[in-house]
């Protein structure tokens, strides 16, 4: 492996690649081949989520590849999230283990607290329960009493590290401010058309890694969307480096300080997505990247804007 990938230190002293592989969307074969094909190319750092519904599929796919010898369970950092319906402190180890269940693995690596805010519980499959007028059904459960409920998975070993997604400044600050174990991770959606460069300096100063979701603005060829995808500009600075645009684009997160959760399942993107640690953008194509961020979010959650804890009312 020529590539010369880099890592992250977090807070706790965990290690981690600097790149992972998403996994939303991805089901039954798809996923499992496109972990496969990840393995094999490299990556070491794979995200899931209990809401994807494809964690079985993950840990078929790294129990295939320990088998086969390509890694061992230590060599592969493993993210899953705890869904909105399991906020209540009495439900998050449930949760915690029945995810470990679709993985057969004894811990994970991270659990992250997926949003700030809460579901009703209808049952563990109604991942969006709704009322008889068809609106999401929110509970108020204080996120600070889920993360002391996180806190003690980590002293059962279910876990070794925990963290949030989606947090805002103030939650985050809130958080920080109340806790025995701090997040390692904030896991927001980050693209040059949502840079999130306010939210990543405060991350970084209260030594907490971002991880972008999204980080391609979900590519849509037909209508050559998101715009720096698509964009002159982005492809002359690829041309430059002998790369392709979605790979200035990976870069150019990387270079903000966020580690890019790209998503494929199909082999030769995957293996293209990694290959982003043998070049360097100077400040002129940052520049050209900075000029796509207009603050527009793909992943808004509207339908649960009712709640105290919705945090996208704030500006980051």
């Amino acid at each position: 492996m020529s590539n010369p990938v880099s890592y992250v230190t977090h807070n706790d002293g965990t290690k981690m690649q600097s790149i992972g592989l998403g996994t939303y969307t991805s089901l039954g074969g798809d996923c499992e081949r496109a972990v496969r094909d990840a393995i094999d190319a490299g990556y070491r750092h794979i995200d899931t989520a209990y809401f994807y519904e494809n964690e079985y599929e993950v840990g078929k796919a790294v129990h295939e590849k320990v088998a086969e010898g390509v890694i061992k369970r230590e060599d592969i950092f493993v993210v899953s999230k705890l869904w909105c319906h399991f906020h209540e402190p009495e439900r998050v180890e449930y949760a915690c283990r029945k995810t470990l269940t679709n993985f057969g693995m004894d811990y994970v690596d991270l659990y992250l607290m997926h949003w700030p805010y809460s579901y009703a519980y209808r049952g563990d499959d109604v991942m969006f329960p709704t009322d008889a007028n068809g609106k999401v059904e929110l509970s108020d459960i204080d996120y600070l009493e889920t993360w002391k409920a996180m806190e003690t998975l980590v002293a059962k070993g279910l876990t070794k590290s925990i963290g949030v997604s989606n947090f805002n400044s103030e939650q985050l600050k809130r958080l920080m401010e109340n806790c025995k174990i701090k997040p390692i991770h904030n896991q927001i959606e980050c693209h040059p058309g949502l840079n999130q460069k306010p939210l990543i300096k405060l991350c970084k100063q209260y030594n907490v890694i971002v991880t972008a979701y999204c980080p391609l603005g979900r590519p849509d060829p037909i209508n050559k969307l998101p715009t720096f995808l698509y964009d002159p500009k982005v492809k002359t600075i690829a041309d430059k480096y002998q790369k392709t645009p979605a790979q200035v684009v990976l870069r150019y997160l990387l270079e903000l300080g966020t580690v890019p959760l790209p998503k494929s399942v199909n082999k030769n993107r995957i293996v293209e997505n990694f290959n982003i640690f043998d070049f360097q953008l100077n400040l002129d194509d940052h520049k050209v990247m900075d000029s796509f961020h207009t603050g527009q979010r793909i992943v808004s959650m509207t339908h649960s804007e009712s709640s105290k804890y919705y945090p996208f009312n704030i500006q980051y």
